[in-house]
């Protein structure tokens, strides 16, 4: 298969390029890899799609989100990641369709907060369940066999030593990266997949 893995060069994006490359034909896009691409900016995927050519499945481990206490959040932080991780996710999907070989596979990034908030993550809760919403939905009318899902990671070791947390209550990229496997290889669409 030729893959697409949007956010390639991030810390899960890195460990989904990994668990594919050997067995498929991975391209990895990034605001700093050759394949560039802004999500924010729909001129930027448009472009990606048109510099990659057809695909058989699009991975997005990409999208940026704010972490704040919710009576911090302005109207700036919001539109940030509704157009950043919400929107951005869901143009790879909207603007991808023509680009998508039939039968090939759109996988998107959620994550925990949307089933288990904290404080804090009251704009990320917002955008990953939205996302999921999206993707459930996406799949029902998505043309010629192309599938949808989501992939909701829970935390990442890397990310609760950047916040300072307990790492052992996350999960390694590399454990991660499987669920983003199960979702490009398996028939599953519609579906929310749990990295564990």
């Amino acid at each position: 298969m030729r893959i697409i893995v949007v956010g390639g060069t991030g810390t899960i994006g890195k460990a989904v390029v990994a668990a594919l490359q050997g067995k498929h034909e991975v391209l990895v896009a990034s605001r700093k890899s050759s394949l560039k691409v802004e999500i924010s900016d729909p001129a930027s995927i448009k472009a990606m799609y048109k510099s990659a050519g057809r695909v058989d499945a699009v991975v997005s481990a990409a999208g940026d989100a704010r972490f704040k206490p919710f009576p911090q959040l302005t109207d700036e932080d919001y539109q940030y990641c509704l157009a950043n991780k919400l929107m951005g996710q869901v143009n790879l999907v909207r603007y991808g369709m023509e680009s998508m070989n039939d039968n090939g596979s759109f996988t998107l990034t959620s994550g925990v907060l949307a089933r288990a908030p904290m404080p804090g993550s009251g704009a990320i809760s917002l955008v990953n369940a939205g996302l999921e919403g999206f993707a459930r939905a996406a799949a029902l009318e998505a043309p010629r066999g192309i599938r949808v899902n989501v992939v909701s990671p829970p935390w990442i070791t890397e990310t609760l030593k950047a916040f300072g947390m307990d790492p052992s209550i996350g999960i390694t990229p590399e454990a991660c990266a499987r669920a983003y496997v199960e979702s490009v290889t398996s028939k599953r669409t519609a579906e929310v997949i749990d990295a564990r």
